[in-house]
């Protein structure tokens, strides 16, 4: 029987180019990698990095540390002594501080015609233009939004009045998945802006947010200078709770200082008095809003 005769398997010189082409698809997902974190957007980081923050340090679950030492507020606004205690006149009104505080931070967004302070002796209100805050059809803060949200809540910080915020829209529909109609889109806007409230140093306790999409008009819709006055964000700071709970109910724009109003009372908001936990609670309860 003749032998079988075994063919010499010729030697492959090309597999160098399999770990070539898994080194040419590594570099270029590291370089996909590189170019998607060099582009990322501010504000979009800020709101999941605080969102985080949130969840893992949140104070309903975790013990308050013992406070050492006098406890400074987070304001360049200076200490407000007791009047009694210094011996020297009553301190000028809560509302009166927070509107000339707000007039000389924001000066050039005032002359803009961009930021509005007005108000009477049961609260102030502070208007933005929605594009100084948010991108359109949006509700996510910009990059220039976290700035400015951050100076008034350094200014609001200090004092104890109920701050409510307004969103207020155009009356273009939007139909989104997000946001079926301006309703949404305007409470939406408001409550991203007292997040960012709180998150800045602002008490939860003080804060409350409302929409009321394109139906309380300030401005003529027809026009795109009326529609852009309409596409508003309106933070009020009320004398206190009762007053707070009063002009919500219509809201800011057609409240009046009327007597009903002034019945709800003159006082200045009360500083609210410190819970002592119960035997074996950590943290003592929230307190209503």
């Amino acid at each position: 029987m003749p032998r079988r005769r075994h063919h010499e398997e010729h030697e492959n010189h090309e597999r160098w180019l399999v770990s070539y082409a898994d080194f040419i698809t590594l570099l270029f997902a590291f370089f996909v990698v590189m170019y998607s974190i060099s582009s990322i957007n501010e504000g979009k980081y800020k709101v999941l990095s605080e969102s985080l923050v949130g969840v893992f340090n949140q104070p309903e679950r975790s013990v308050k540390p013992i406070q050492l030492g006098e406890e400074r507020p987070r304001t360049t606004v200076p200490a407000r002594a007791s009047s009694a205690e210094a011996g020297e006149p009553a301190p000028t009104d809560d509302l009166k501080d927070i509107a000339d505080s707000v007039r000389e931070a924001f000066g050039e967004l005032i002359d803009a015609q961009q930021l509005k302070v007005s108000g009477n002796e049961l609260w102030i209100e502070i208007e933005l233009s929605s594009s100084l805050l948010f991108p359109s059809g949006d509700a996510l803060p910009n990059d220039r939004a976290f700035a400015i949200i951050e100076k008034v809540a350094k200014i609001l910080a200090p004092y104890e009045n109920p701050v409510h915020v307004e969103g207020f829209t155009d009356n273009l529909p939007i139909n989104t998945a997000q946001f079926p109609t301006n309703w949404e889109l305007s409470a939406a806007r408001a409550a991203s802006i007292v997040r960012m409230l709180a998150m800045d140093g602002v008490k939860p306790q003080r804060l409350a947010s409302v929409g009321y999409g394109e139906f309380q008009p300030v401005a003529d819709n027809t026009t795109a200078e009326g529609r852009a006055r309409n596409r508003r964000v309106v933070l009020v700071i009320s004398r206190n709770l009762d007053v707070r709970r009063s002009v919500t109910g219509v809201g800011s724009g057609n409240a009046k200082p009327d007597s009903a109003l002034l019945r709800a009372g003159m006082q200045s908001a009360a500083t609210p008095t410190a819970q002592v936990p119960q035997s074996g609670a950590v943290n003592p309860p929230s307190p209503a809003p």
